[in-house]
């Protein structure tokens, strides 16, 4: 057990809980479950807001003591990962085996169980979220119990992002597919006048738009090419002619390989190398996702508001997300374009500017990024997820005291805080 101060990785959020276990094992687990008033597990800590805080009667749980398995089957294509492990461990074993994910978040760092959970995504106009390629997921409930929902169970879709309300998930299982090799090529300077987004973002098998919103347009465009599919062309903008880091000014030695050589699945999909250790967390993040009808609308609507956005934006990162039928997948249902915002460290030099970003995309109905931070009112939210009442109806049957439901989970669900 770790007591004293807790902070999330950015040192936006210090946790009123003063303690963190780490159980070794899931019997361990099931016993710090059953005897605890309020729990929330803490992932990876990449989350920007309090959906973690267990309040000062819980506890804070780390699942990265318990056992990492990565429990390869490549008769039938799955692994099975433990609860604490990360994509970059994860993807390294799965690449041993021949086999490979569909896609990868821009950073590897970050804990599989914990990216499901709250909808986190790669990109891609074919690709759904992270969690589509969830098959099976295992949890400890309030009580203790061990609970296995898979799919074909009529709570699937509601079990796998859960934003950890359902219980503690202690292991996942996922689908594979035969391994394959990826090329990355970045282009610059991507004019917002005339753009044909669809086109842009189908161009390869993974796109990634890069803006600072000094002016109009991207300044750069990665496009991840799988080698069984045709080069990637780019009439739009020019290819780049130096490595380059997604963030103006940063050393792009830490990026995954460029210049279209090809690589290993997980060594492009991710814009950053496994083997760098990510900034300290001196950034603030929000994301925003919408119907990809309305991505070019929503890009001039941004535009139109450069002016407050530039000062305090580090970078802006646009993609593209297949829909899913996850019930609080922020893809639910709809094919999506996706407008993350990679803020400065200064909390209130930004939140202004994300309450007037969420004016300007409002007529778009978007569902903000669950780990993100968002002042959107919890009564919108609800309203962008039809399947909420099941979910809420679900969490019920499974937490009906409330364990896992901080003040997060209750605006999120429509019930009452306390």
């Amino acid at each position: 057990m770790t007591t004293g101060t807790l902070t999330n990785w950015a040192g936006n959020i210090t946790y009123s809980a003063r303690e963190l276990h780490s159980p070794a094992s899931v019997d361990a687990v099931r016993e710090l479950v059953a005897d605890s008033a309020r729990v929330r597990v803490l992932g990876s800590g990449h989350s920007f807001n309090t959906i973690a805080e267990p309040g000062p009667d819980g506890i804070l749980l780390s699942l990265a003591a318990l056992p990492p398995a990565t429990d390869v089957d490549t008769t039938a294509r799955t692994v099975r990962v433990a609860g604490g492990v990360r994509y970059a461990e994860l993807a390294a074993r799965v690449h041993r085996h021949g086999l490979a994910l569909h896609n990868m978040a821009s950073l590897p760092h970050i804990s599989v169980a914990g990216s499901v959970a709250t909808g986190t995504h790669g990109s891609g106009t074919a690709n759904g979220s992270l969690a589509s390629a969830v098959r099976e997921v295992e949890l400890v409930t309030a009580d203790g119990s061990l609970l296995t929902i898979g799919r074909g169970d009529e709570r699937f879709d509601g079990a796998v992002t859960a934003l950890g309300a359902l219980g503690v998930v202690t292991a996942l299982t996922l689908d594979l597919e035969p391994g394959y090799e990826v090329s990355q090529h970045v282009f610059t300077e991507l004019p917002l006048e005339g753009l044909d987004f669809e086109t842009v973002a189908a161009s390869a098998y993974s796109v990634s738009l890069f803006t600072d919103w000094r002016r109009p347009g991207f300044r750069q465009v990665w496009l991840k090419r799988r080698t069984d599919q045709p080069l990637p062309v780019s009439p739009w903008a020019a290819p780049a002619t130096e490595a380059m880091h997604p963030v103006p000014g940063m050393p792009a030695v830490n990026c995954t390989e460029q210049f279209g050589v090809p690589g290993p699945w997980h060594e492009r999909l991710p814009h950053f190398r496994a083997e760098f250790t990510p900034s300290s967390g001196a950034e603030l993040q929000s994301e925003y996702l919408l119907p990809r009808a309305h991505a070019l609308a929503a890009l001039h609507a941004v535009d139109a508001i450069r002016g407050a956005i530039a000062p305090v934006l580090r970078i802006c990162e646009v993609r593209t997300v297949a829909a899913d039928r996850q019930w609080l997948s922020p893809a639910y249902g709809q094919d999506t374009v996706a407008l993350h915002f990679t803020w400065i460290e200064d909390t209130e030099a930004v939140l202004p500017v994300v309450r007037r970003l969420e004016e300007a995309l409002d007529p778009f109905a978007p569902r903000p990024h669950w780990g993100k931070v968002f002042t959107t009112r919890p009564e919108a939210v609800r309203e962008r997820y039809p399947r909420l009442g099941d979910f809420a109806a679900l969490a019920g049957t499974l937490d009906p005291a409330g364990t896992f439901a901080n003040a997060f989970v209750r605006d999120a669900l429509g019930a009452p805080r306390g």
